[in-house]
C-alpha cells in the first residue's frame, strides 16, 4: 500500500488489474478444469442443472451477481464470518472478494471452451489410454491436456480479458478503494465524472488496443496450433 501511493492512481489500477485478472486465471485452472472434465466425460442427470448454473453469469445483469455476491459475502454470513476469523479481512471491499466475484462471474469463459476441447479427445482416446497401462493422471497429462492445448489457451485469453474487462460486479463487490480494488475499469468511469476526458480516453484506448492484441493472438496461436495438429 505504501508502493502503491507514490505511484500514478491510473498505474497503480492498471497493476491491480493486471493482478486481480492473473490471480482469477490461476484460480479457474484448479477449479474450472475439473468442472470441464466432469462434464465432458459424464452424462449424469445433474449435467443440465451444473451447466445452466455455471452459464448463469452470461445472462444475468452484473448488478444482480453482485448483489447476492454482497449478501453471501458479508460478515453475518457464515463463508463471511469464517473468512475473517482465517485472514483478518472481510471479504467485501477488499481484493480477495475480487477473486472470488471474479471467478464466480468469469467461470462460463473458462468451463466452455475445455469443456468442448475435452468432448472433442473423446471417450475412446481414454479407453486406449487404459488399455496400454496409463493410468487416470497419466492419461490427463500426457495425452488429454497436451490434445486440448487449443481449449486451454482459448479458456484462459477468455477468462483473462473478461476479468480485466469487469466493471459492475467489482464496483459493487470492491467499492473502488484506491490501491485495494480500484480496477482500470472503475478509474475510467471515475475520470468520465470527472469531466476527465482526456485521461479517460487515454485509458480506454489502451484497453482497447491491449483487447485487440489478446484476441490476435488466441486467433493466431489456435491457427498454428491447429497446423500443427495437422
Amino acid at each position: 500500500m505504501e508502493v502503491f501511493s507514490l505511484l500514478n492512481p491510473d498505474i497503480v489500477a492498471l497493476i491491480l488489474t493486471l493482478k486481480l485478472a492473473l490471480t482469477t486465471c490461476v484460480c479457474l485452472a484448479f477449479i474450472g478444469t475439473p468442472i470441464a472434465y466432469f462434464l465432458a466425460f459424464s452424462s449424469g442427470k445433474l449435467n443440465p442443472i451444473i451447466e445452466s448454473i455455471i452459464t448463469l453469469p452470461l445472462v444475468l445483469p452484473p448488478t444482480v451477481i453482485g448483489f447476492y455476491l454482497i449478501v453471501f459475502f458479508s460478515p453475518d454470513t457464515m463463508l463471511g464470518n469464517f473468512f475473517i476469523l482465517v485472514t483478518g479481512e472481510q471479504l467485501i471491499f477488499s481484493f480477495y472478494g475480487l477473486v472470488f466475484a471474479s471467478i464466480i462471474y468469469s467461470l462460463p469463459f473458462w468451463v466452455q471452451p475445455l469443456q468442448s476441447s475435452f468432448e472433442k479427445v473423446g471417450v475412446k482416446t481414454i479407453q486406449a489410454a487404459n488399455t496400454l497401462g496409463a493410468g487416470h493422471f497419466d492419461t490427463f497429462f500426457n495425452i488429454i491436456l497436451p490434445l486440448c492445448r487449443r481449449g486451454l489457451l482459448t479458456s484462459f485469453i477468455l477468462s483473462f480479458a473478461h476479468t480485466m474487462g469487469e466493471f459492475g460486479i467489482v464496483l459493487m463487490v470492491g467499492g473502488g478503494i484506491h490501491g485495494k480494488t480500484k480496477v482500470l475499469a472503475i478509474s475510467i468511469y471515475d475520470h468520465v465524472e470527472q469531466l476527465s476526458f482526456g485521461k479517460a480516453h487515454y485509458l480506454a484506448g489502451g484497453m482497447l488496443l491491449l483487447s485487440f492484441i489478446i484476441l490476435l493472438t488466441l486467433y493466431i496461436s489456435n491457427k498454428n496450433i491447429s497446423m500443427r495438429v495437422k
